[in-house]
Parts: C-alpha cells; structure tokens; sequence
C-alpha cells in the first residue's frame, strides 16, 4: 500500500511541476501558436526586460509548461544559432530583426550597426568618429561651441 501512495505521490509532482519542450511556431505573434506534440494555441510570449520580440511562423522555440498538468504554457525563446554571425564568440551579443538591421557587441568591445540609424534626442560621442558615405545634417552645426559657417569664396 505504501508503495502506491509514494508513485501516487511521485506522478502528482510531475503533474505540479514544469517542464519544457521545443516546438516549431504554426502562428507567429504575440499570442503565437506552437506545434509541440499537439499544436498549443494562444501561448503568452516572454523575453529579457528591456528587449521585446515576437516568433514568426516556422521559428524553433522554448515552450515552458508549468501548473496542474502543464496545462498552463508560454514561448521563452527561439533557436537562432542559424543566424549568429561569422566568428561568433561566446560573451557576445548580437541583436538582429528580420529585415536586416542589426548591432553586433563584440568581444573587443568594438560595435557593429547595420542597417540605417535614427538617433532622437541627444547624442555624446568621445573618440575618434570615422564617417563614410554621406553625411546629410538638417538643423545646424557647431564646431567647438561656435555655429558652423561654411566659407563661400
């Protein structure tokens, strides 16, 4: 009798606990539906604080499964190792969008920006700015607290 209440016990854990699984995304978005062993609709999406992202159909993700049953799921992430740049290091961070921009944090400390760049609100740059191609300034420019005036001789 003891050994039935202890595997009774032991199945209601696993029940209560969580678990996980990988899935391919059959409905991106933020309410994104995944195919497990079943497909799961509606599931919540979780990223870091700070970084907001959704799945899109055919993406590999991390389904978490918790509560009575595993009844209650959410995407936590998505495989990306395809997308990881040449020369990938661990400690590295690269941040990409489906549409090509991306920032690469790499491992000398150096940054990599790809795709065109919006800056709003002000911008303070110590070092050394290289800049190639064209620099187009709407507004004014000072150099050394003085404005800008371009010699017309």
């Amino acid at each position: 009798m003891w050994i039935s209440k202890a595997v009774s016990l032991s199945r209601a854990a696993e029940r209560e606990g969580a678990s996980t699984d990988m899935g391919v995304t059959t409905i991106g978005g933020g309410s994104a539906s995944v195919m497990t062993r079943g497909e799961q609709r509606d599931l919540e999406i979780f990223s870091p604080a700070g970084l907001v992202w959704q799945p899109r159909a055919g993406d590999t993700v991390l389904v978490v499964k918790g509560g009575v049953g595993c009844q209650e799921q959410c995407v936590v992430a998505a495989d990306t190792a395809a997308c990881a740049p040449e020369g990938f290091a661990p400690g590295e961070l690269f941040l990409y969008s489906c549409g090509g921009a991306s920032i690469y944090l790499r491992g000398d400390g150096s940054i990599h920006v790809r795709g065109p760049v919006a800056l709003e609100g002000d911008l303070s740059v110590h070092g050394t700015i290289s800049l190639v191609g064209k620099v187009d300034i709407q507004g004014t420019l000072t150099i050394n607290g003085e404005p800008y005036r371009p010699c017309r001789c």
